[in-house]
């Protein structure tokens, strides 16, 4: 049995519903993920594409996956709020992107991928300084 979730781009113009396998959430580490998301990993969950439901027209944008696949990746044209992505050829997945996910705090990863282009500091942040909302300027 799945867990229902939904979300919403930050400006509202796309939101989505979606039945996922919680057990399924993984932490990407490749360069295209730390790219894409401007930090140093991005966190993602497969859904089937039937149980997916989406509202609104994301803006699309293709990158040849290091597989040699083509994948869309989708976001919100008017916030740029990444939703998901999905290979040209409509494989049965796409990749929720969990960041605009309501119910992501309850959504730890299970696995991580492509940890050899991993950021070292990545994996263990407890010596970091935790500073409550709103973080001072620099």
């Amino acid at each position: 049995m799945g867990l229902r979730i939904d979300g919403r781009c930050h400006c509202g113009q796309i939101t989505y519903e979606a039945e996922i396998n919680p057990n399924s959430v993984v932490v990407c580490h490749c360069t295209d993920c730390q790219t894409f998301s401007s930090a140093p990993y991005r966190v993602s969950v497969p859904v089937r594409v039937e149980r997916f439901t989406l509202h609104g027209e994301p803006a699309t944008y293709r990158k040849r996956g290091g597989s040699g696949r083509e994948i869309v990746q989708n976001f919100c044209g008017a916030c740029g709020t990444p939703i998901y992505s999905a290979p040209v050829d409509a494989g049965a997945f796409v990749n929720l992107r969990l960041g605009a996910v309501r119910q992501r705090a309850e959504l730890a990863p299970k696995r991580q991928g492509f940890c050899g282009s991993a950021m070292a500091w990545a994996f263990d942040l407890d010596a970091v300084e935790k500073v409550p909302e709103p973080s001072p300027p620099l």
